[in-house]
């Protein structure tokens, strides 16, 4: 388009300049003049004039004069406008240095206004004629439309972009249990590239809480700060510190035209001049309310960052979190069982125990072979349990429309309240299996009333989560909660093998526990036979039908429990 607008119209030069009304500068996205400079001349030309950009000033510039006003804006003599007889320099330039006397600048326009201009200059005055005006103007109709194509294809392919680089990080914390470096890395780098940046950095405040350590960062080398080794004080002025202190994001247009750099401040300076930063953005981090860090980004040109900018780096910063999280949570447990293993040594004296009792889970277990000396409760062996299954309906459909921070967020919701509950009906053992849970009662802990507490224990999750749901729902999330429980014997025992061991339990009651939990419907508890022959004094049933379940032979006589009495 710039080059059939030159040459239709005899212009000597052309460019195309990108900016609105309310944005702070203009933006020179393509140029061409009668000298024809190589390609590579022109990129390099058209990167320097971006690295200090006009400013949407219609004193300044005839071209924001024309996007400030939309409408075009012809001169057929530059040297004969106020401007350059008052000396202002951006008119000395275009006359004195580029040549241009006569010179037209055309507004691009799409629903929201005006979003740039075509300029035209010709170095003798020879004014447009309303033609070439209005054939101008036809270019930069079908330059707008093209710009609002492009814009809706990078939106597509900027949002298919941020959910892979989503899943991958993802992917990478649960490969990093136990170290969070490979998760910073894959962030920076991904942050950079969604946001166009040159350089990605992280800090984090030190254990004194009075300072932000340089932790990370993807790009070139600054010339002032060696990684891992750059400390800002968090009452200083740095961005990072600003950040974490106000507990918002900060971006700065243009480093260069900031109050630090002009009085002089030495750390500013330093990334202007010597690591030639511009446009910067830090965002805080946050676990809770608590403010732990910041994320830097930096392009080299003056570029500000936009708010979807903000957005892709906010998301990142909430997986990061994740992931120091999962890392703290795994060196604390690492800790724990270190410690639960120099108890043991303590207490029994034999070093392979010690080590076998390191590797068990479930704490109720290892509790329990401290308290009785002995481990011939580990191995294989029948006893009579409570089982309860349960499991969240709708949760497949869930997480297929769901944006993963989202599904980890009910996940993790989802575990923690029945969790507490669990302990605090005092089960033996608990499973998870993504958003499915077992539950056993009277082994290794004796039990009285396994079949009476499992039912219990299902009521008050039923409850809590017919709570959960109805959050949920309001977000429009449909999810529901179903269980099942049954009685019976179940062969207990320690499997595994060396560096992982469970403790859990096999048999068909356990499978029946499962199959009623597949079937039961958003609210349902569903009891075996067995279970509800051993409850029904104390709670509320009713008849659910005979059953054909998965793996058993014959249909089963299902209850539904209903409440206590």
């Amino acid at each position: 388009m710039l080059r059939n607008a030159r040459l239709l119209c005899g212009a000597s030069n052309a460019a195309l300049l990108l900016g609105r009304p309310d944005e702070p500068h203009l933006t020179l996205a393509a140029y061409l003049d009668t000298e024809a400079p190589a390609v590579a001349a022109i990129e390099a030309m058209i990167a320097e004039a971006n690295r200090d950009p006009m400013r949407m000033d219609p004193a300044q510039h005839l071209s924001a004069r024309a996007i400030c006003e939309g409408a075009v804006v012809h001169v057929e003599d530059v040297a004969e406008t106020a401007q350059y007889r008052a000396g202002e320099p951006t008119f000395r330039v275009m006359v004195e240095e580029l040549g241009a006397r006569t010179m037209l600048s055309v507004p691009l326009r799409d629903a929201r206004g005006a979003l740039g201009a075509i300029n035209l200059h010709r170095k003798e005055v020879r004014p447009f004629s309303a033609d070439e005006i209005a054939l101008v103007e036809a270019f930069a109709a079908q330059v707008a439309i093209a710009i609002e194509n492009a814009r809706q294809f990078r939106e597509l392919q900027t949002r298919l972009a941020r959910e892979a680089a989503t899943r991958e990080i993802l992917e990478v914390i649960s490969r990093s249990r136990d170290d969070d470096g490979p998760v910073f890395e894959a962030i920076l780098e991904r942050a950079a590239t969604l946001c166009r940046s040159s350089y990605a950095g992280l800090a984090l405040i030190d254990e004194d809480g009075q300072h932000l350590v340089y932790t990370a960062s993807h790009g070139p080398a600054l010339a002032h700060s060696k990684y891992g080794r750059m400390k800002w004080a968090l009452n200083g002025q740095s961005s990072f510190a600003e950040a974490v202190r106000e507990r918002r994001a900060v971006r700065i247009d243009n480093l260069a035209d900031t109050d630090l750099y002009r009085e002089g401040d030495p750390q500013r300076v330093a990334h202007v001049d010597e690591d030639g930063l511009r446009s910067f953005m830090a965002v805080p981090l946050f676990r809770k309310d608590e403010a732990i860090g910041a994320f830097g980004l930096a392009k080299w040109e003056v570029a500000p960052f936009s708010e979807d900018d903000l957005e892709i780096v906010s998301g990142f910063a909430a997986q990061a979190v994740i992931a120091i999280d999962n890392v703290r949570q795994f060196k604390a447990l690492e800790a724990l069982n270190a410690e639960l293993g120099d108890r043991v040594q303590a207490q029994v004296g034999e070093i392979e125990r010690m080590g076998r009792l390191k590797r068990f889970l479930p704490a109720a277990v290892a509790d329990a072979v401290v308290s009785t000396g002995s481990e011939t409760m580990l191995s294989s062996h029948r006893a009579l349990l409570g089982i309860l299954f349960c499991d969240i309906r709708g949760f497949t459909a869930f997480c297929e429309q769901a944006e993963p921070e989202e599904t980890i967020e009910v996940l993790q919701t989802y575990h923690q309240e029945m969790g507490l509950l669990v302990a605090a009906h005092g089960a033996g053992v608990d499973h998870r299996m993504g958003d499915g849970i077992m539950v056993l009662f009277n082994d290794p802990l004796p039990c009285e009333d396994p079949a009476g507490e499992a039912v219990r224990l299902a009521l008050a999750m039923r409850g809590r989560m017919a709570e959960l749901c109805a959050g949920w729902r309001r977000l429009g999330h449909r999810l529901g909660f179903g269980v099942g429980v049954s009685l019976g014997y179940a062969t207990v025992g320690m499997v595994g093998h060396e560096g992982r061991f469970d403790y859990t339990a096999s048999g068909t009651a356990v499978n029946l526990a499962a199959r009623l939990c597949e079937r039961a419907e958003d609210g349902e508890i569903l009891l075996s036979p067995r279970a509800f022959a051993a409850v029904e004094a104390d709670f509320l049933c009713e008849p659910a039908g005979a059953l054909e379940l998965k793996g058993l032979a014959a249909p089963v006589e299902v209850m539904r429990a209903l409440a206590a009495r």
